[in-house]
């Protein structure tokens, strides 16, 4: 499964650029807005120089004819752009037409199978369910990962299934299981991922032994 870390964040880019684990970037407007007085192009493109794989960035437009030029000129920023677009009627028609001029394309604020099938078949090239805001409606989410995975399964759809929405480890640990093809993770919980109570416990008593034998 590949990981994207879900932020606008440089610092905390670089830090998991570093380890070798992450393979791309998701970002919005208010991840973007929490960076300070920095313009929305000027951040996608520091982030696309430490990156080299996909960075998602999302129009504000919610009308057809306007999600084509922002989206448009959101991909002429740098190559690894993939333009994000709700999953709202207009968007899923500007998802078709910018997909067949070859611009990537994530859809986002995917909340059900169907929306997931329609985001498939108008060339979606990421495809964005988004688990933590139906879990906090007590809804299921993971269920509809497993959904989706399994529709896109039967059929030569390119979609990728990214899991959002990500809100603790076990949420990345269920989607890999189902077999969702990415997970976009914030850094808080990427940095939990790495942690283990036993890890340094016995990496505690590897250092107190090794005392012992000098």
């Amino acid at each position: 499964m590949k990981i994207f870390i879900d932020t606008a964040n440089l610092d905390e880019i670089k830090k998991y650029a570093e380890y070798g684990i992450v393979d791309g970037v998701t970002t919005n407007p208010s991840l973007v807005a929490k960076e300070g007085d920095i313009s929305h192009e000027q951040r996608i493109k520091e982030i696309c120089e430490i990156i080299d794989g996909p960075v998602s960035a999302e129009v504000l437009a919610t009308e057809y004819e306007e999600m084509l030029k922002e989206g448009r000129m959101l991909a002429g920023w740098h190559e690894n752009v993939v333009v994000k677009l709700p999953t709202i009627r207009d968007g899923l028609r500007a998802c078709k037409t910018l997909s067949d001029e070859g611009i990537k394309v994530n859809m986002t604020l995917v909340f059900s199978p169907s929306q997931a099938l329609f985001c498939a078949k108008a060339g979606a090239t990421f495809i964005s369910p988004f688990i933590g805001r139906l879990d906090d409606i007590s809804e299921p989410g993971m269920e509809l990962i497993e959904e989706i995975v399994d529709i896109l399964s039967n059929y030569d759809y390119k979609a990728e299934v990214l899991t959002a929405s990500v809100r603790h480890p076990r949420h990345v640990v269920e989607a890999a299981k189902i077999g969702s093809d990415i997970a976009t993770i914030p850094f808080d919980v990427l940095d939990k991922m790495f942690n283990h109570p036993l890890t340094d416990r016995g990496l505690e008593k590897f250092l107190k032994d090794a005392k012992k034998n000098k």
